[in-house]
């Protein structure tokens, strides 16, 4: 492959939106310009040029973007929602920093280390795969659910919770006990 078609498709990535890639998204950006069978020998020199960094099999983060750990969590595993105590601390909720990127998945529970930070997902039922914003690309899950989520996942043992350790001030009480009534809780389990 040329030098020259080289700078073309690193110009392409960098004139595109995006700033995470798989290996689809970059045959789909370049498809009527690099033969099919060129696709992945082109990845590769890119990744020398480190121009494109690997995260994992088939997906790739653009050098010299920032892309936000909750962007590249979305990214990684799909479809998930960033929640738990990851969602509850970004909100406020809860003062401490976790130490691992939570969130939710309807897909099986899985944890990826990437870059030296921790991505745990934690399967929820189908039916509970909602409540949740859009905030600047990034799925996460509002303050009420993600409590409810968590709250959720210690009456199944896979979490501890301490109520005293959250701000519930940020909660709304509402908002809260509505979503409550969708999930299989018990009333002691979901009293603030």
């Amino acid at each position: 492959m040329e030098s020259y078609n080289l700078a073309a498709m690193t110009k392409s990535l960098y004139d595109s939106p995006f700033s995470l890639f798989t290996t689809k998204s970059l045959r789909d950006l370049w498809g009527s310009v690099i033969a099919p069978s060129s696709l992945f020998s082109l990845i590769s020199r890119l990744e020398e040029h480190k121009v494109l960094h690997r995260l994992e099999r088939n997906k790739y983060s653009l050098a010299g973007r920032v892309v936000h750990d909750f962007l590249v969590a979305n990214f990684l595993y799909e479809p998930s929602c960033v929640s738990l105590q990851t969602a509850l601390n970004f909100q406020g909720v809860l003062p401490q920093f976790p130490y691992e990127i939570t969130s939710v998945t309807p897909k099986k529970s899985i944890t990826k280390s990437i870059d030296g930070k921790v991505f745990r997902y934690v399967h929820i039922k189908n039916t509970l795969f909602w409540g949740y914003d859009l905030h600047e690309g990034i799925l996460m899950a509002q303050p009420e659910k993600a409590l409810l989520d968590l709250i959720y996942l210690k009456t199944k043992g896979l979490a501890t919770v301490h109520m005293d350790d959250y701000t519930i001030e940020g909660i709304n009480k509402s908002r809260y006990y509505a979503y409550a009534k969708q999930f299989p809780l018990s009333r002691k389990d979901i009293l603030l």
